[in-house]
């Protein structure tokens, strides 16, 4: 298994960043900030992405910073905490070629920590950006990267996610993607 992050293996998944539950967070616009970036990056590094919604019906769906950077035949609708409780969203990684899961989203220790557990169990290997991650409380968040961890999970910051899909300095993608880092 490979330690290092990369473009042409990975896919990124942005776990419910929802309208309503995203004002409830610690943290949160820097963690929709952080996952705007990891998409706009994957979009022009073609690196994959997919999008949950919990209960949109009810959470609302994706905030409007995300929804426009997110490609809506790669959005699905849950009502179990964890991704991979779904047959739709296994279907879609199975599909993907990708083992590497970059994953982003809300809440840290619920539907985030649930399905980097399925995604492990499954084989993946899965890295939680901790800077796009959030809860209501940081204690519930640090409680959820802790256990990921624990459990196998690679925790890495936004820059390293953007730096190890990169490899190089100097390139076009380089250039294009230096805007979101500084």
């Amino acid at each position: 298994m490979a330690h290092r992050i990369s473009a042409t293996k990975s896919l990124l998944f942005v776990i419910d960043v929802q309208k309503k539950l995203a004002p409830a967070m610690t943290n949160g616009e820097t963690a929709i900030a952080n996952n705007a970036k990891l998409l706009q990056a994957a979009s022009l590094l073609e690196v994959p992405s997919l999008v949950s919604e919990q209960y949109p019906q009810g959470i609302g769906h994706t905030v409007d910073p995300l929804s426009a950077l997110i490609d809506k035949d790669r959005v699905f609708e849950k009502m179990t905490f964890s991704c991979m409780e779904e047959g739709a969203i296994q279907q879609a990684l199975a599909q993907s070629g990708r083992h590497q899961l970059i994953v982003g989203g809300m809440e840290t220790h619920v539907c985030v920590l649930q399905t980097v557990l399925g995604l492990l169990d499954d084989g993946y290997q899965v890295f939680v950006v901790a800077d796009a991650v959030a809860s209501r409380t940081m204690n519930n968040k640090e409680l959820g990267l802790a256990r990921m961890r624990q459990c196998g999970a690679q925790i890495v910051s936004t820059e390293m996610v953007l730096f190890e899909w990169l490899g190089r300095a100097g390139t076009d993608p380089f250039k294009q993607v230096l805007p979101l880092i500084k």
